[in-house]
C-alpha cells in the first residue's frame, strides 16, 4: 500500500476535518458536513466528501490519498487519464476536479472527483460497448501518434507511453518495459532465454505489422489502459456505466480487450460482440485472436510485476508466452 496515514484528517468517525489544499478546491462557501471511508484499493486510502454548499443545496466528493513521491505520480496519472476520458465521453466517468499535495502532512497527495453511487452489478454488454467504443472513435492522438503525455501507472508501476509512430514499435517497447519491471520482481526464468526473442523478433512481427502494411493503417484511440470488471461500475441511480481508475494511452483500439482475457475477467464474450456491432475488429480480422492474446501477455506481464510474491502469475504469463511461441513463433 502506498498510504501512510493522515492523522487527524481520516475519513469517517464524526470527522470534518480536511486539509486545505483540498478545501481549496472544493466550492467556495461550501461546508464540510461529513467524511467517510469509501471504497476499496489495493493502494490508496478511498473516502467520500459531503458539504452544503453556499446555497444549501448538498454535494459529494470522491476523494483518493497517497504518500511519497510513487503515489504523487499515480494520482497525477490518474487524474490526466479520467480528464481526457470525462472530455470525451463525459456520461462514462465520474468528472474529475483536482489533484495535489497536502499542505498539512509532508509527502501526502490526493485525488478529488465527483460521487458517484455505484453498484455491483455488471454493466448492460451494449451500453458499455457503446460507451467503450464512442471513447475509442472520437479520440485523436494530439500529434497523431501512439503514446501520452505524462507517464501513466498501472497500480504502482509505471507503464510506457512514449511517442511512437508505429504501433508495432510502442507495443514492443511497452511489452519490454513490463517484463523489464517481471524480472526485477521475481528474477529471471530459463525459458526466457528462448521464449522472449521468439516473443520480439517473431511474434510480435507477424501479429501487428500486418496492421500498418500493405496499405492498412490505425488510429491511435484512447484507451483506458487497465479495463478490468473492477474498474468498471453501475451507477445507482440511472443504471448506467461507469469506468475509474485510468491508466491512460493513445493505444490500438484493441489492446483494451487483452485486459478481458485473463483469468480475473468477468467481461464475456458478449461484450467483444457489443462492441463489435459498433467498431469492426481491424484488418485483417483473422488475427484478431492472436493479437488480443498478444495483449493479453502484455497485461498479464504488469500484474506477475505488481504481485511480486505470487508465482502463479508468473507462471501464467509464461503460459501466454508459450502459447503465442507455438502458434505465431
Amino acid at each position: 500500500m502506498n498510504y501512510e496515514g493522515a492523522r487527524g484528517l481520516e475519513f469517517g468517525g464524526g470527522n470534518i476535518e480536511i486539509d486545505p489544499s483540498v478545501a481549496k478546491v472544493l466550492p467556495h462557501g461550501c461546508r464540510v458536513v461529513s467524511t467517510d471511508g469509501h471504497g476499496v484499493s489495493f493502494r490508496a486510502n478511498t473516502g467520500r466528501i459531503d458539504v452544503e454548499l453556499a446555497d444549501g443545496t448538498s454535494r459529494a466528493y470522491f476523494i483518493k490519498i497517497e504518500s511519497k513521491n510513487v503515489g504523487k505520480n499515480m494520482l497525477h496519472s490518474e487524474f490526466e487519464s479520467m480528464t481526457a476520458i470525462y472530455q470525451l465521453v463525459p456520461d462514462f466517468a465520474p468528472k474529475p476536479i483536482a489533484w495535489g499535495t497536502y499542505e498539512t502532512i509532508p509527502d501526502t497527495h490526493f485525488f478529488l472527483s465527483e460521487f458517484r453511487g455505484m453498484l455491483l452489478d455488471m454493466p448492460d454488454a451494449d451500453q458499455f460497448a457503446a460507451r467503450l467504443s464512442a471513447l475509442h472513435q472520437n479520440s485523436r492522438s494530439p500529434n497523431g501518434k501512439f503514446g501520452f503525455h505524462v507517464i501513466t501507472h498501472a497500480g504502482n508501476l509505471p507503464q510506457y507511453t512514449g511517442w511512437e509512430d508505429s504501433w508495432e514499435t510502442f507495443f514492443a517497447k511497452s511489452l519490454k518495459q513490463a517484463l523489464d519491471l517481471e524480472v526485477k520482481a521475481k528474477g529471471h526464468d530459463p525459458e526466457f532465454d528462448t521464449l522472449i526473442p521468439a516473443i520480439f523478433n517473431k511474434v510480435i512481427p507477424r501479429l501487428l505489422r500486418p496492421l500498418e502494411s500493405d496499405g492498412r493503417s490505425i488510429k491511435p484511440s484512447l484507451v483506458h489502459g487497465d479495463l478490468w470488471f473492477a474498474n468498471s461500475g453501475v451507477e445507482s441511480e440511472n443504471g448506467k456505466p461507469l469506468v475509474f481508475d485510468a491508466c491512460c494511452f493513445y493505444a490500438h483500439n484493441e489492446y483494451e480487450f487483452g485486459q478481458w482475457r485473463p483469468v480475473c475477467n468477468r467481461f464475456g464474450d458478449e461484450y467483444v460482440a457489443a462492441y463489435h456491432t459498433y467498431t469492426p475488429k481491424s484488418s485483417p480480422e483473422e488475427d484478431f485472436d492472436g493479437r488480443v492474446d498478444l495483449y493479453k501477455l502484455r497485461f498479464n506481464t504488469h500484474v506477475s510485476a505488481l504481485f511480486y510474491d505470487n508465482p502463479t502469475l508468473r507462471e501464467q504469463m509464461l503460459g501466454d508466452m508459450r502459447d503465442l511461441v507455438a502458434r505465431y513463433g
